[in-house]
């Protein structure tokens, strides 16, 4: 069974460039080995960044190996769900992408929270002035 976003439907790609996910497939899919819950498919601010590496969660320093990057503002990316609440407690949350966020967030995340920090676009841009 797969897993579905935190609005029912199917999860969408979270980031590609740098890859993201705990599988590192571009999605933001737990499953059982992900004891994290990197659940939360999250814009990357400068006030986010700053906040992680403050609570010794330095997402900025490139580390090659593990092959990763290091993150930047704007890049997407698939934060533990309980980072992304500290962060919103401090007043510092990110941006996130509901359709690319696994419900499993809703273990720790209310979804009227998440909403309210929703960067999605909807489906159709006809309504859109």
């Amino acid at each position: 069974m797969t897993e579905r976003n935190v609005l029912g439907g199917e999860l969408d790609p979270c980031g590609t460039d740098p890859v993201t996910g705990f599988h590192r497939d571009g999605t933001c899919t737990v499953g059982s080995q992900d004891v994290g819950l990197h659940a939360i498919c999250a814009v990357m601010t400068e006030e986010f960044l700053a906040h992680q590496a403050a609570v010794g969660n330095d997402l900025s320093t490139p580390r090659p190996e593990w092959h990763f990057p290091g993150l930047v503002p704007g890049d997407r990316w698939c934060v533990v769900a309980l980072r992304w609440l500290q962060a919103y407690d401090a007043g510092v949350a990110a941006p996130v992408v509901l359709s690319a966020t696994s419900e499993r967030a809703l273990d720790v995340v209310p979804l009227e929270v998440l909403r309210a920090h929703s960067v999605d676009v909807p489906p159709d841009l006809s309504g859109l002035e």
